[in-house]
């Protein structure tokens, strides 16, 4: 099994670009369903190779029902999409014909809307940083910019110094797929921006990485999640607070503005417009009070 397991990790690696948590978890997914074709004689034990010949969906109703127990929908249905991109990587290389995979129905789960900040949150958030210190600049500079852009924490940790332009107030990023993008800097964080550049050379950066830590190297995602949660407590803002959910309090408050759908849609770098419309749900809950306050049967 390990040796598939190889050859997938690399494809999704260099082809499909995917990050090192989304490989650890595709892996570790494919690692446990590797147990249950052991168990079902469908591995040979001295070669590791898979018997394509009477594989189906057998072993991935039996891995699915054992995982009811003891995981969440949203985790079954992951490991399901694990399962159906490894069938495809195999019948891509011509050891399978049938992606089995998808006649196992992903779990319907509840939708939720995404998690947001008020403006007066954001506010608290982002002046919980003092500017005294290289540090604080930093992570008020990392603050505006996460709310400023709607950037995912992966396009903020890659961001160098030539990727800025101050004097047209845009930031240049690479997002999911290697697709590049511009995005508008608000006067905010260009400003912040601007500040901590002014202090960053104390932090005796390596390279020219735009946020780097105390070694000088660059900050990896996870730093920027503490920090995120380290000023939300600062703040005292009770909400679990992720590089995310300033992605999502991003739209919501353009959304909430006026704004164009497919601009947002743009400077977030969705493919999908639908994954956009995730954040409609402010027009709907207006357009409820107009309803209510309007409408004779309501």
């Amino acid at each position: 099994m390990d040796k598939y397991l190889d050859s997938f990790e690399e494809f999704l690696s260099s082809e499909r670009n995917y990050s090192k948590h989304t490989l650890k978890a595709y892996i570790t997914d494919l690692k446990e369903f590797g147990l249950v074709l052991k168990d079902m004689g469908l591995i040979n034990s001295e070669n590791g190779d898979i018997d394509f010949a009477n594989l189906d969906e057998t072993p991935i109703r039996a891995f699915i029902s054992k995982l009811y127990a003891k995981n969440k929908k949203v985790s079954i249905s992951r490991k399901i999409a694990s399962i159906r991109t490894f069938f495809e990587f195999l019948i891509r290389r011509g050891d399978m014909k049938s992606n089995y995979a998808k006649l196992v129905p992903t779990p319907k789960g509840e939708k939720r809307l995404p998690t947001f900040l008020t403006v007066d949150e954001v506010i608290k958030l982002v002046e919980a940083p003092g500017s005294d210190t290289a540090y604080e600049s930093r992570d008020r500079a990392i603050l505006e910019l996460l709310y400023s852009c709607g950037l995912r924490v992966s396009e903020l940790v890659g961001i160098n110094l030539q990727d800025l332009d101050l004097k047209s107030m845009s930031v240049k990023v690479l997002g999911k797929g290697n697709k590049e993008r511009l995005v508008p800097l608000g006067s905010k964080a260009s400003s912040a921006i601007t500040t901590y550049l002014e202090q960053r050379l104390d932090l005796k950066p390596k390279e020219d990485y735009l946020f780097v830590n105390s070694r000088g190297g660059r900050l990896t995602t996870r730093s920027i999640d503490r920090i995120i949660k380290k000023y939300a407590v600062i703040a005292g803002i009770p909400k679990n607070i992720s590089p995310h959910v300033l992605r999502h309090t991003f739209a919501t408050h353009l959304l909430g503005g006026g704004a164009d759908l497919r601009a947002i849609q743009e400077m977030l770098g969705h493919q999908s417009l639908s994954t956009t419309q995730r954040y409609t749900h402010t027009s709907v809950e207006k357009l409820m009070e107009i309803y209510d306050k309007t409408h004779p049967r309501a």
